[in-house]
């Protein structure tokens, strides 16, 4: 497909084809916004830009996408927070793509990214490659939110810290739910409440009515520097999914990311229909993994294949005693002031805390706590033959983690 290649408001060349590149510089860009077509891309010059990124009734297409980026992602354009105006805001969007950008909010009380409450929908967007940062003028600033109802999102490859929060999906009171959504590979730090936030879901649009996964993977989600109180959090919060209808057998996957420490709350929350695999948890503050009520009760749940690392509870398992639901706890790696407390527990290796692994390198921690104990039990084949349905397990036949490539990866990124 020939594009035609526009900078300011002259094309230089006559495309064949419908799609088209658009150049602009931070006096101009706001004039490309509305004319933006499936396949088009508005490539970004560097410089500050100060008049946010108004995204509205945008619609590309699966194979055309409209796509708004850096022109060079080496020098990606710094969007510097303005008040009273979320910077990247999104209304009526579908099949879009906002990537390599820096979007600065010096603390100014608005949020980064935000699909707007007054819009109908907010489908098929991809937020890739961004820097967010300084959005922390209270806990309700976040880095990226929905409240609309919000199908096929993927938020990969991201970096956000110093924020209130850093992603919340949904809304409040169960609204707007957040659906089929791919999580990966972000870090995400020094937030004054949580890491993530998925809030529970009353109902689905009625356009939305298949079984669908939200994959949460090869993330950092860390709490470091977080100072107890109020405002705390856990790093994640997984709320339920419908409870009946629509939605009712979705599923979280939550594989192969790195959890870091939280003085105040567990790293790990959720209640509703959750597999929670190859993770690693340290929390040298407190608790790793809580499955509890919230806005109503955990169900189907099994975790399997995490190592745990923490000076409190491993993992808690807390429900109401008349529930059909199981939550299984499986061929983990604990070691922790008080392992393990509740659920259906096989073949989970439990230690006492050792706060001496703390510095160890994440890919050995397992390897150092299985040194204590000699050769744990392997798995029956049936089981391991159900853990490997589940997408993305580091299949092996001992207890414990093993982290993925992906995940070093993501350890290993640069700071912008």
């Amino acid at each position: 497909m020939r594009r035609a290649l526009c900078t300011g408001l002259l094309c230089v060349l006559a495309a064949t084809a419908a799609a088209t590149d658009y150049r602009a510089e931070s006096e101009t860009y706001r004039d490309y916004v509305s004319r933006l077509q499936p396949g088009d891309r508005l490539l970004l010059e560097p410089g500050d830009y100060r008049r946010g990124l108004p995204l509205s009734n945008l619609t590309g297409t699966s194979g055309q996408p409209i796509t708004i980026e850096a022109a060079d992602p080496a020098k990606p354009p710094r969007f510097i927070a303005r008040p009273g105006a979320n910077t990247v805001s999104l209304v009526d969007v579908r099949h879009l793509v906002v990537r390599n950008l820096e979007l600065d909010g010096r603390n100014v009380p608005v949020d980064a990214v935000k699909a707007e409450g007054h819009s109908h929908y907010a489908d098929f967007v991809t937020l890739e490659h961004l820097y967010i940062h300084d959005h922390a003028a209270s806990q309700q600033n976040v880095g990226i939110s929905t409240k609309c109802p919000a199908f096929g999102w993927v938020v990969k490859s991201n970096r956000i810290e110093e924020v209130g929060t850093g992603m919340y999906f949904g809304d409040s009171d169960g609204s707007d739910p957040f659906m089929s959504g791919l999580i990966e590979g972000n870090r995400v730090s020094d937030t004054l409440g949580y890491n993530l936030q998925i809030k529970h879901q009353k109902a689905r649009p009625a356009e939305h009515s298949d079984r669908y996964d939200t994959v949460i993977r090869y993330n950092v989600f860390s709490k470091r520097t977080a100072v107890p109180g109020p405002q705390a959090r856990p790093n994640v919060l997984l709320g339920h999914l419908p409870l009946s209808g629509a939605g009712s057998e979705d599923r979280y996957l939550v594989h192969g990311n790195l959890f870091l420490h939280n003085p105040s709350e567990a790293l790990f929350q959720a209640e509703g229909r959750v597999a929670v695999y190859d993770n690693v948890f340290i929390n040298g503050s407190g608790d790793a993994i809580h499955v509890q009520p919230h806005n109503d009760v955990p169900r189907d749940m099994l975790i399997f294949s995490n190592t745990v690392l923490a000076s409190g509870t491993g993992i808690q398992v807390r429900r109401p005693e008349e529930t059909p639901h199981r939550q299984r706890v499986v061929a983990n790696v604990i070691a922790a002031s008080t392992p393990l407390r509740g659920g259906e527990s096989l073949f989970n290796v439990e230690l006492a805390y050792r706060p001496d692994l703390l510095q160890v390198a994440v890919p050995e921690l397992t390897q150092h706590l299985l040194a204590s104990v000699g050769q744990p039990h392997r798995l029956p084949a049936s089981l391991e033959q159900e853990l490997a349905s589940y997408p993305g397990w580091q299949a092996t036949s001992l207890p414990g983690a093993r982290v993925a490539p992906a995940l070093l990866h993501t350890l290993d990124t640069p700071r912008p």
